[in-house]
């Protein structure tokens, strides 16, 4: 097991500073462009903290993609939250009031991920692991849905991944049981060549929205 997690976090850090090189032009584009069609804000979203390994929380890089203070706006609009619930914390971003220009393309193209590859560094996260869940939406899934406690817990042993099972199975269609239950899945049987096998489905998910498995 040892073992195992240490070979993880090698292959971790080198696919990170792979990832940080490779997309690094990309990544200093959406910059420049996040500050010239919303100067106010930040060039990383300002976002509630996830939940990480062992419930520990981090804060979780992502391109800002909305205007700034957009979780407070959501919360503040029971109409628009009641609706993000209602679809497994998820929004269309078409229909979201609060995406900035550009921000749909940033969204849907998964570039606003591009930035937890430094998560990744920092040890926070993994190139392949479960969702990194909102504490928030923890809570309230669990009171909805009592029965996915336990295999939460499992998802909870391991860290949080750019990318996982779930993501290759349906992405945002996936109602949060499920979603668990794919997490524990991954979090009971990963391995190396377990995540390479996510890994290697991940860009057709990315380019075609669609889940892999």
């Amino acid at each position: 097991m040892i073992y195992r997690n240490y070979l993880k976090r090698i292959v971790d850090i080198v696919g990170a500073i792979f990832g940080i090189i490779l997309f690094s032009p990309i990544m200093i584009g959406i910059s420049v462009w996040i500050k010239l069609v919303s100067p106010e804000g930040t060039i990383l979203a300002d976002i509630p903290q996830r939940v990480g390994k062992n419930r520990k929380p981090f804060h979780f890089y992502k391109f800002r993609s909305m205007y700034p203070n957009a979780h407070n706006i959501l919360v503040k609009d029971k109409v628009l939250y009641e609706k993000y619930v209602n679809c497994n914390f998820k929004i269309n971003s078409e229909e979201d009031p609060r995406i900035i220009k550009g921000g749909v393309f940033i969204r849907k193209s998964s570039f606003d991920e591009l930035p937890q590859f430094f998560n990744i560094i920092k040890g926070e996260m993994s190139l392949v692991g479960p969702r990194a869940y909102y504490f928030f939406e923890v809570d309230e899934q669990l009171k909805r849905y009592p029965e996915a406690a336990l295999y939460f817990e499992k998802v909870m042993s391991v860290k949080p991944g750019l990318t996982g099972l779930w993501q290759v199975s349906g992405r945002s269609e996936i109602g949060f049981v499920d979603r668990v239950k794919l997490d524990a899945e991954y979090a009971n049987k990963y391995s190396l060549l377990y995540d390479l096998m996510i890994i290697s489905k991940t860009p057709y998910v990315v380019l075609t929205r669609k889940g892999a498995l």
